[in-house]
């Protein structure tokens, strides 16, 4: 190899160092993010929060990356006692963000370890100041207005959750937040750690409680249930009776007034036959014969009349005689 060719691979060589050394001493830092530079191990300076283009020695040292963000933080439900002694699970959720990366770093390393030191931090203090209150005061705001309609949802699932909307309060569930956030808020600065907020999620009677609540809410459904059909049964029957006696008083009067037609039937019928009889009493005997006849006898009814019977005596001595 000649002299050019070795100045040409030297300066190829110069340049791929210097590329390579410049790619491990330059990195950037994003808005949402922060950093510590650490060499061998252990962290070198002051965190990095600035965002844009930075330098570090090559190849002894990095950059850890925390997040600058709000993060989450969401506790297991945990089974605790009130002052009252009632169990109830109550589910945390909290947001912090880190402000000193370093303290961060040398204290929790990480986001995964920080989660773990908020679950001894937090869990604790919610357990405490949880034991340390009455129901009434967990559930409700000291705002909160309850309406009839509560009262009587909550007389529905239990007679004591009457008492817990009813019953006065001295500071309600937001101071309660406000003492938790405050009594936990005060080891936050030794692992580099604000935290913003926290809130309680859920709260729930333990498994036991919940199947004896849901017990007296059927069974309370199921008393409401009978006193409805109850009631439809007792209007059904007055409306039956209604009906029975409106239907016997048109029944009555119907009878009634056909008694009195035929009651002015009879009567007319009564006035015609007694003119026909003092018209002609003999006719009218006739007649009256003729319609017992009518009615004794059937169409295949053979009859023997004497020559002295009526009938045949009116017939032969209404007949014209045979001078005429």
């Amino acid at each position: 190899m000649n002299r050019q060719g070795l100045t040409i691979f030297a300066v190829i060589a110069v340049l791929a160092v210097g590329a390579l050394v410049l790619s491990s001493s330059a990195y950037t830092i994003d808005e949402a993010e922060q950093g510590i530079i650490v060499q061998l191990g252990a962290p070198v300076g002051g965190p990095i929060t600035e965002p844009g283009l930075h330098f570090k020695m090559p190849f002894i040292q990095e950059v850890r990356r925390f997040d600058k963000r709000l993060l989450s933080w969401d506790g297991d439900p945990n089974q605790i006692p009130t002052r009252g002694e009632q169990f109830i699970s109550v589910d945390t959720t909290a947001r912090w963000r880190i402000i000193d990366p370093l303290t961060f770093l040398k204290s929790v390393q990480n986001e995964r370890g920080a989660t773990l030191r908020l679950n001894d931090i937090l869990d604790s203090v919610v357990r405490d100041h949880i034991s340390a209150a009455d129901l009434v005061e967990i559930v409700r705001s000291k705002d909160w207005e309850v309406s009839a309609e509560d009262l009587a949802r909550a007389a529905a699932v239990s007679e004591g959750d009457t008492e817990i909307l009813t019953k006065r309060i001295a500071s309600g569930r937001q101071e309660l937040v406000k003492s938790i956030l405050k009594k936990a808020s005060v080891q936050m600065p030794d692992y580099g750690i604000e935290l913003v907020d926290i809130r309680i999620k859920r709260i729930d009677y333990v498994e036991a409680v919940q199947q004896r609540v849901f017990d007296r809410m059927i069974a309370e459904r199921q008393r409401i249930a009978e006193q409805f059909r109850s009631e439809g049964q007792g209007r059904a029957a007055e409306i039956d009776g209604n009906t029975e006696r409106e239907l016997a008083q048109i029944t009555s009067e119907a009878r009634r007034q056909a008694e009195l037609v035929r009651g002015e039937a009879d009567a007319e019928a009564t006035r015609i036959y007694n003119e026909a009889f003092g018209a002609d009493p003999e006719f009218f005997s006739f007649f009256r014969s003729l319609e017992s006849y009518s009615r004794s006898i059937g169409d295949k009814t053979t009859l023997f009349l004497g020559p002295e019977s009526d009938y045949v005596r009116y017939l032969r001595d209404s007949s014209p005689s045979s001078d005429d």
